[in-house]
């Protein structure tokens, strides 16, 4: 554990605080509808005419705050460790880096994560980019 996962628990509230607030704001918005339209097409249709406008709406709300990589999470998240053995070149070096999270990448379960010297972390983060390039 490390300062990966304080930044993991911060990351999931502040997605459970949009939702929250999301969520509050569907109540207006059925407000709204049911006012303006029980009287002339009664409760149910009014109800089921409410969800589907909600639907519309919140369903991309929904995705921007549930979405794996999203604007929420727009960089890359690094661990480093002191005094670590390179995964790459077997060299003894005082710090370590691994790449947990990015863009299409994720190793923020990886149950044994492989640290990288400085030289083989900046290799092994090339090829990822040139990855991503294509």
């Amino acid at each position: 554990m490390g300062l990966w996962v304080y930044k993991e628990m911060k990351e999931l509230l502040k997605r459970y605080t949009f939702y929250l607030i999301r969520w509050q704001l569907s109540t207006p918005l059925l407000a709204v509808c049911v006012y303006l339209l029980t009287k002339n097409l009664g409760p149910t249709l009014t109800t089921i005419i409410a969800n589907f406008i909600g639907g519309l709406i919140f369903f991309w709300v929904d995705q921007w705050i549930f979405k794996k990589t999203d604007i929420l999470f727009t960089g890359e998240l690094w661990e480093v460790k002191n005094n670590i053995v390179c995964q790459d070149c077997n060299k003894q070096t005082d710090r370590g880096y691994r790449l947990i999270r990015g863009v299409h990448y994720d190793k923020s379960r990886d149950k044994t994560p492989q640290f990288r010297c400085h030289d083989c972390s900046r290799k092994k983060y090339t090829e990822y980019k040139t990855k991503l390039e294509k």
